[in-house]
This record gives structure tokens, C-alpha cells and sequence, in this order.
């Protein structure tokens, strides 16, 4: 059976869901999930909160569906700390690599570029 990783690449704004068969990175987006609290760039700690709690979710939901077996996070080094406590251990599990930086204004074809130099 074939492996399928999922890329969720956040800050606390927007999250996007890629998933690639194994390890390559032939990056799909499937999902891509935007904080709609009021406040712009400035978002309070607890909007940012709440929308980590949204992307661990569906993560969350991910893994209990069985849509991937490894799992790689990019994200700004404050919203990856809030996402990961909001992680099962079961899921914490499956992390494969965690990226400290905000990749998230990259284009997929950027995304990809970046993730094979890491």
C-alpha cells in the first residue's frame, strides 16, 4: 500500500493542506483554511488560538479517516508551537519533520523548491 504524506503549511492566518504520494513532493492542495476573525494581520493570541485548534482538527480528522501515514508541519515558529500542543500524541507520532518558518505566502511550485532544499 502506498504511503501518502500530508504538508500542512500555516501561520496564524491561513493553513494550507497539500498531500504527496510517499515522500516526493509532487505537492496537491486539498484543502486551504483561513482565519476569518476580525482584527487583519493583527490577530489576537486567542483567534490564533482558536484558529490552531481548527487546523489540529483537521489534522485530527485526517488521520482518524486514514487520508495519510506521515505528516510534515511548516508553519511560523509560534503558531507550530500552538498546533503541535493541540496534536494527539497518536498524531504527534506520525510527524516525520517539523519546519520552524512561515512558508506560507509560497506558491505550491515555490512550496516545492523550498521543501526539497530542507
Amino acid at each position: 500500500m502506498a504511503h501518502t504524506t500530508w504538508v500542512v503549511v500555516a501561520d496564524g492566518s491561513r493553513a494550507r493542506i497539500f498531500e504527496t504520494p510517499g515522500l516526493q513532493l509532487d505537492l496537491r492542495e486539498i484543502e486551504d483554511l483561513v482565519n476569518v476573525a476580525p482584527g487583519g494581520p493583527a490577530l489576537s493570541e486567542k483567534e490564533r488560538d482558536k484558529f490552531a485548534k481548527t487546523v489540529a482538527d483537521r489534522v485530527e480528522q485526517g488521520r482518524l479517516h486514514h487520508r495519510y501515514q506521515r505528516l510534515r508541519l511548516a508553519a511560523e515558529p509560534k503558531f507550530l508551537g500552538l498546533l503541535r500542543e493541540r496534536l494527539s500524541e497518536q498524531t504527534r507520532q506520525m510527524i516525520f519533520e517539523e519546519i520552524n518558518e512561515d512558508l506560507s505566502a509560497l506558491d505550491t511550485r515555490e512550496l516545492q523548491a523550498h521543501l526539497k532544499r530542507h
